[in-house]
């Protein structure tokens, strides 16, 4: 695994002192489920983006909700 070199405000550096108080066997594991959650938390919201420019998309192109009314017509609901 690699390292990396990063600096922490004082409150930060206590919380992450802590680690064993909130499950954590040491320091690092600690930064690395916190940096999973926060990759996942953007991950997330780009998705949800993404969603919602589909739906404006699909609200305003009416050739395109009929290409979906087709390519959906005979499926079992």
């Amino acid at each position: 695994m690699q390292q990396a070199k990063f600096s922490l405000t004082v409150s930060l550096l206590e919380f992450l002192r802590n680690y064993q108080f909130y499950g954590f066997k040491d320091k690092s594991s600690m930064v690395r489920a916190a940096l999973v959650r926060l990759k996942e938390e953007f991950e997330t919201k780009s998705l949800e983006q993404s969603a919602d420019l589909y739906a404006d998309i699909y609200e305003t192109d009416k050739e395109l909700q009929e290409l979906t009314y087709v390519a959906v017509a005979g499926w079992p609901e």
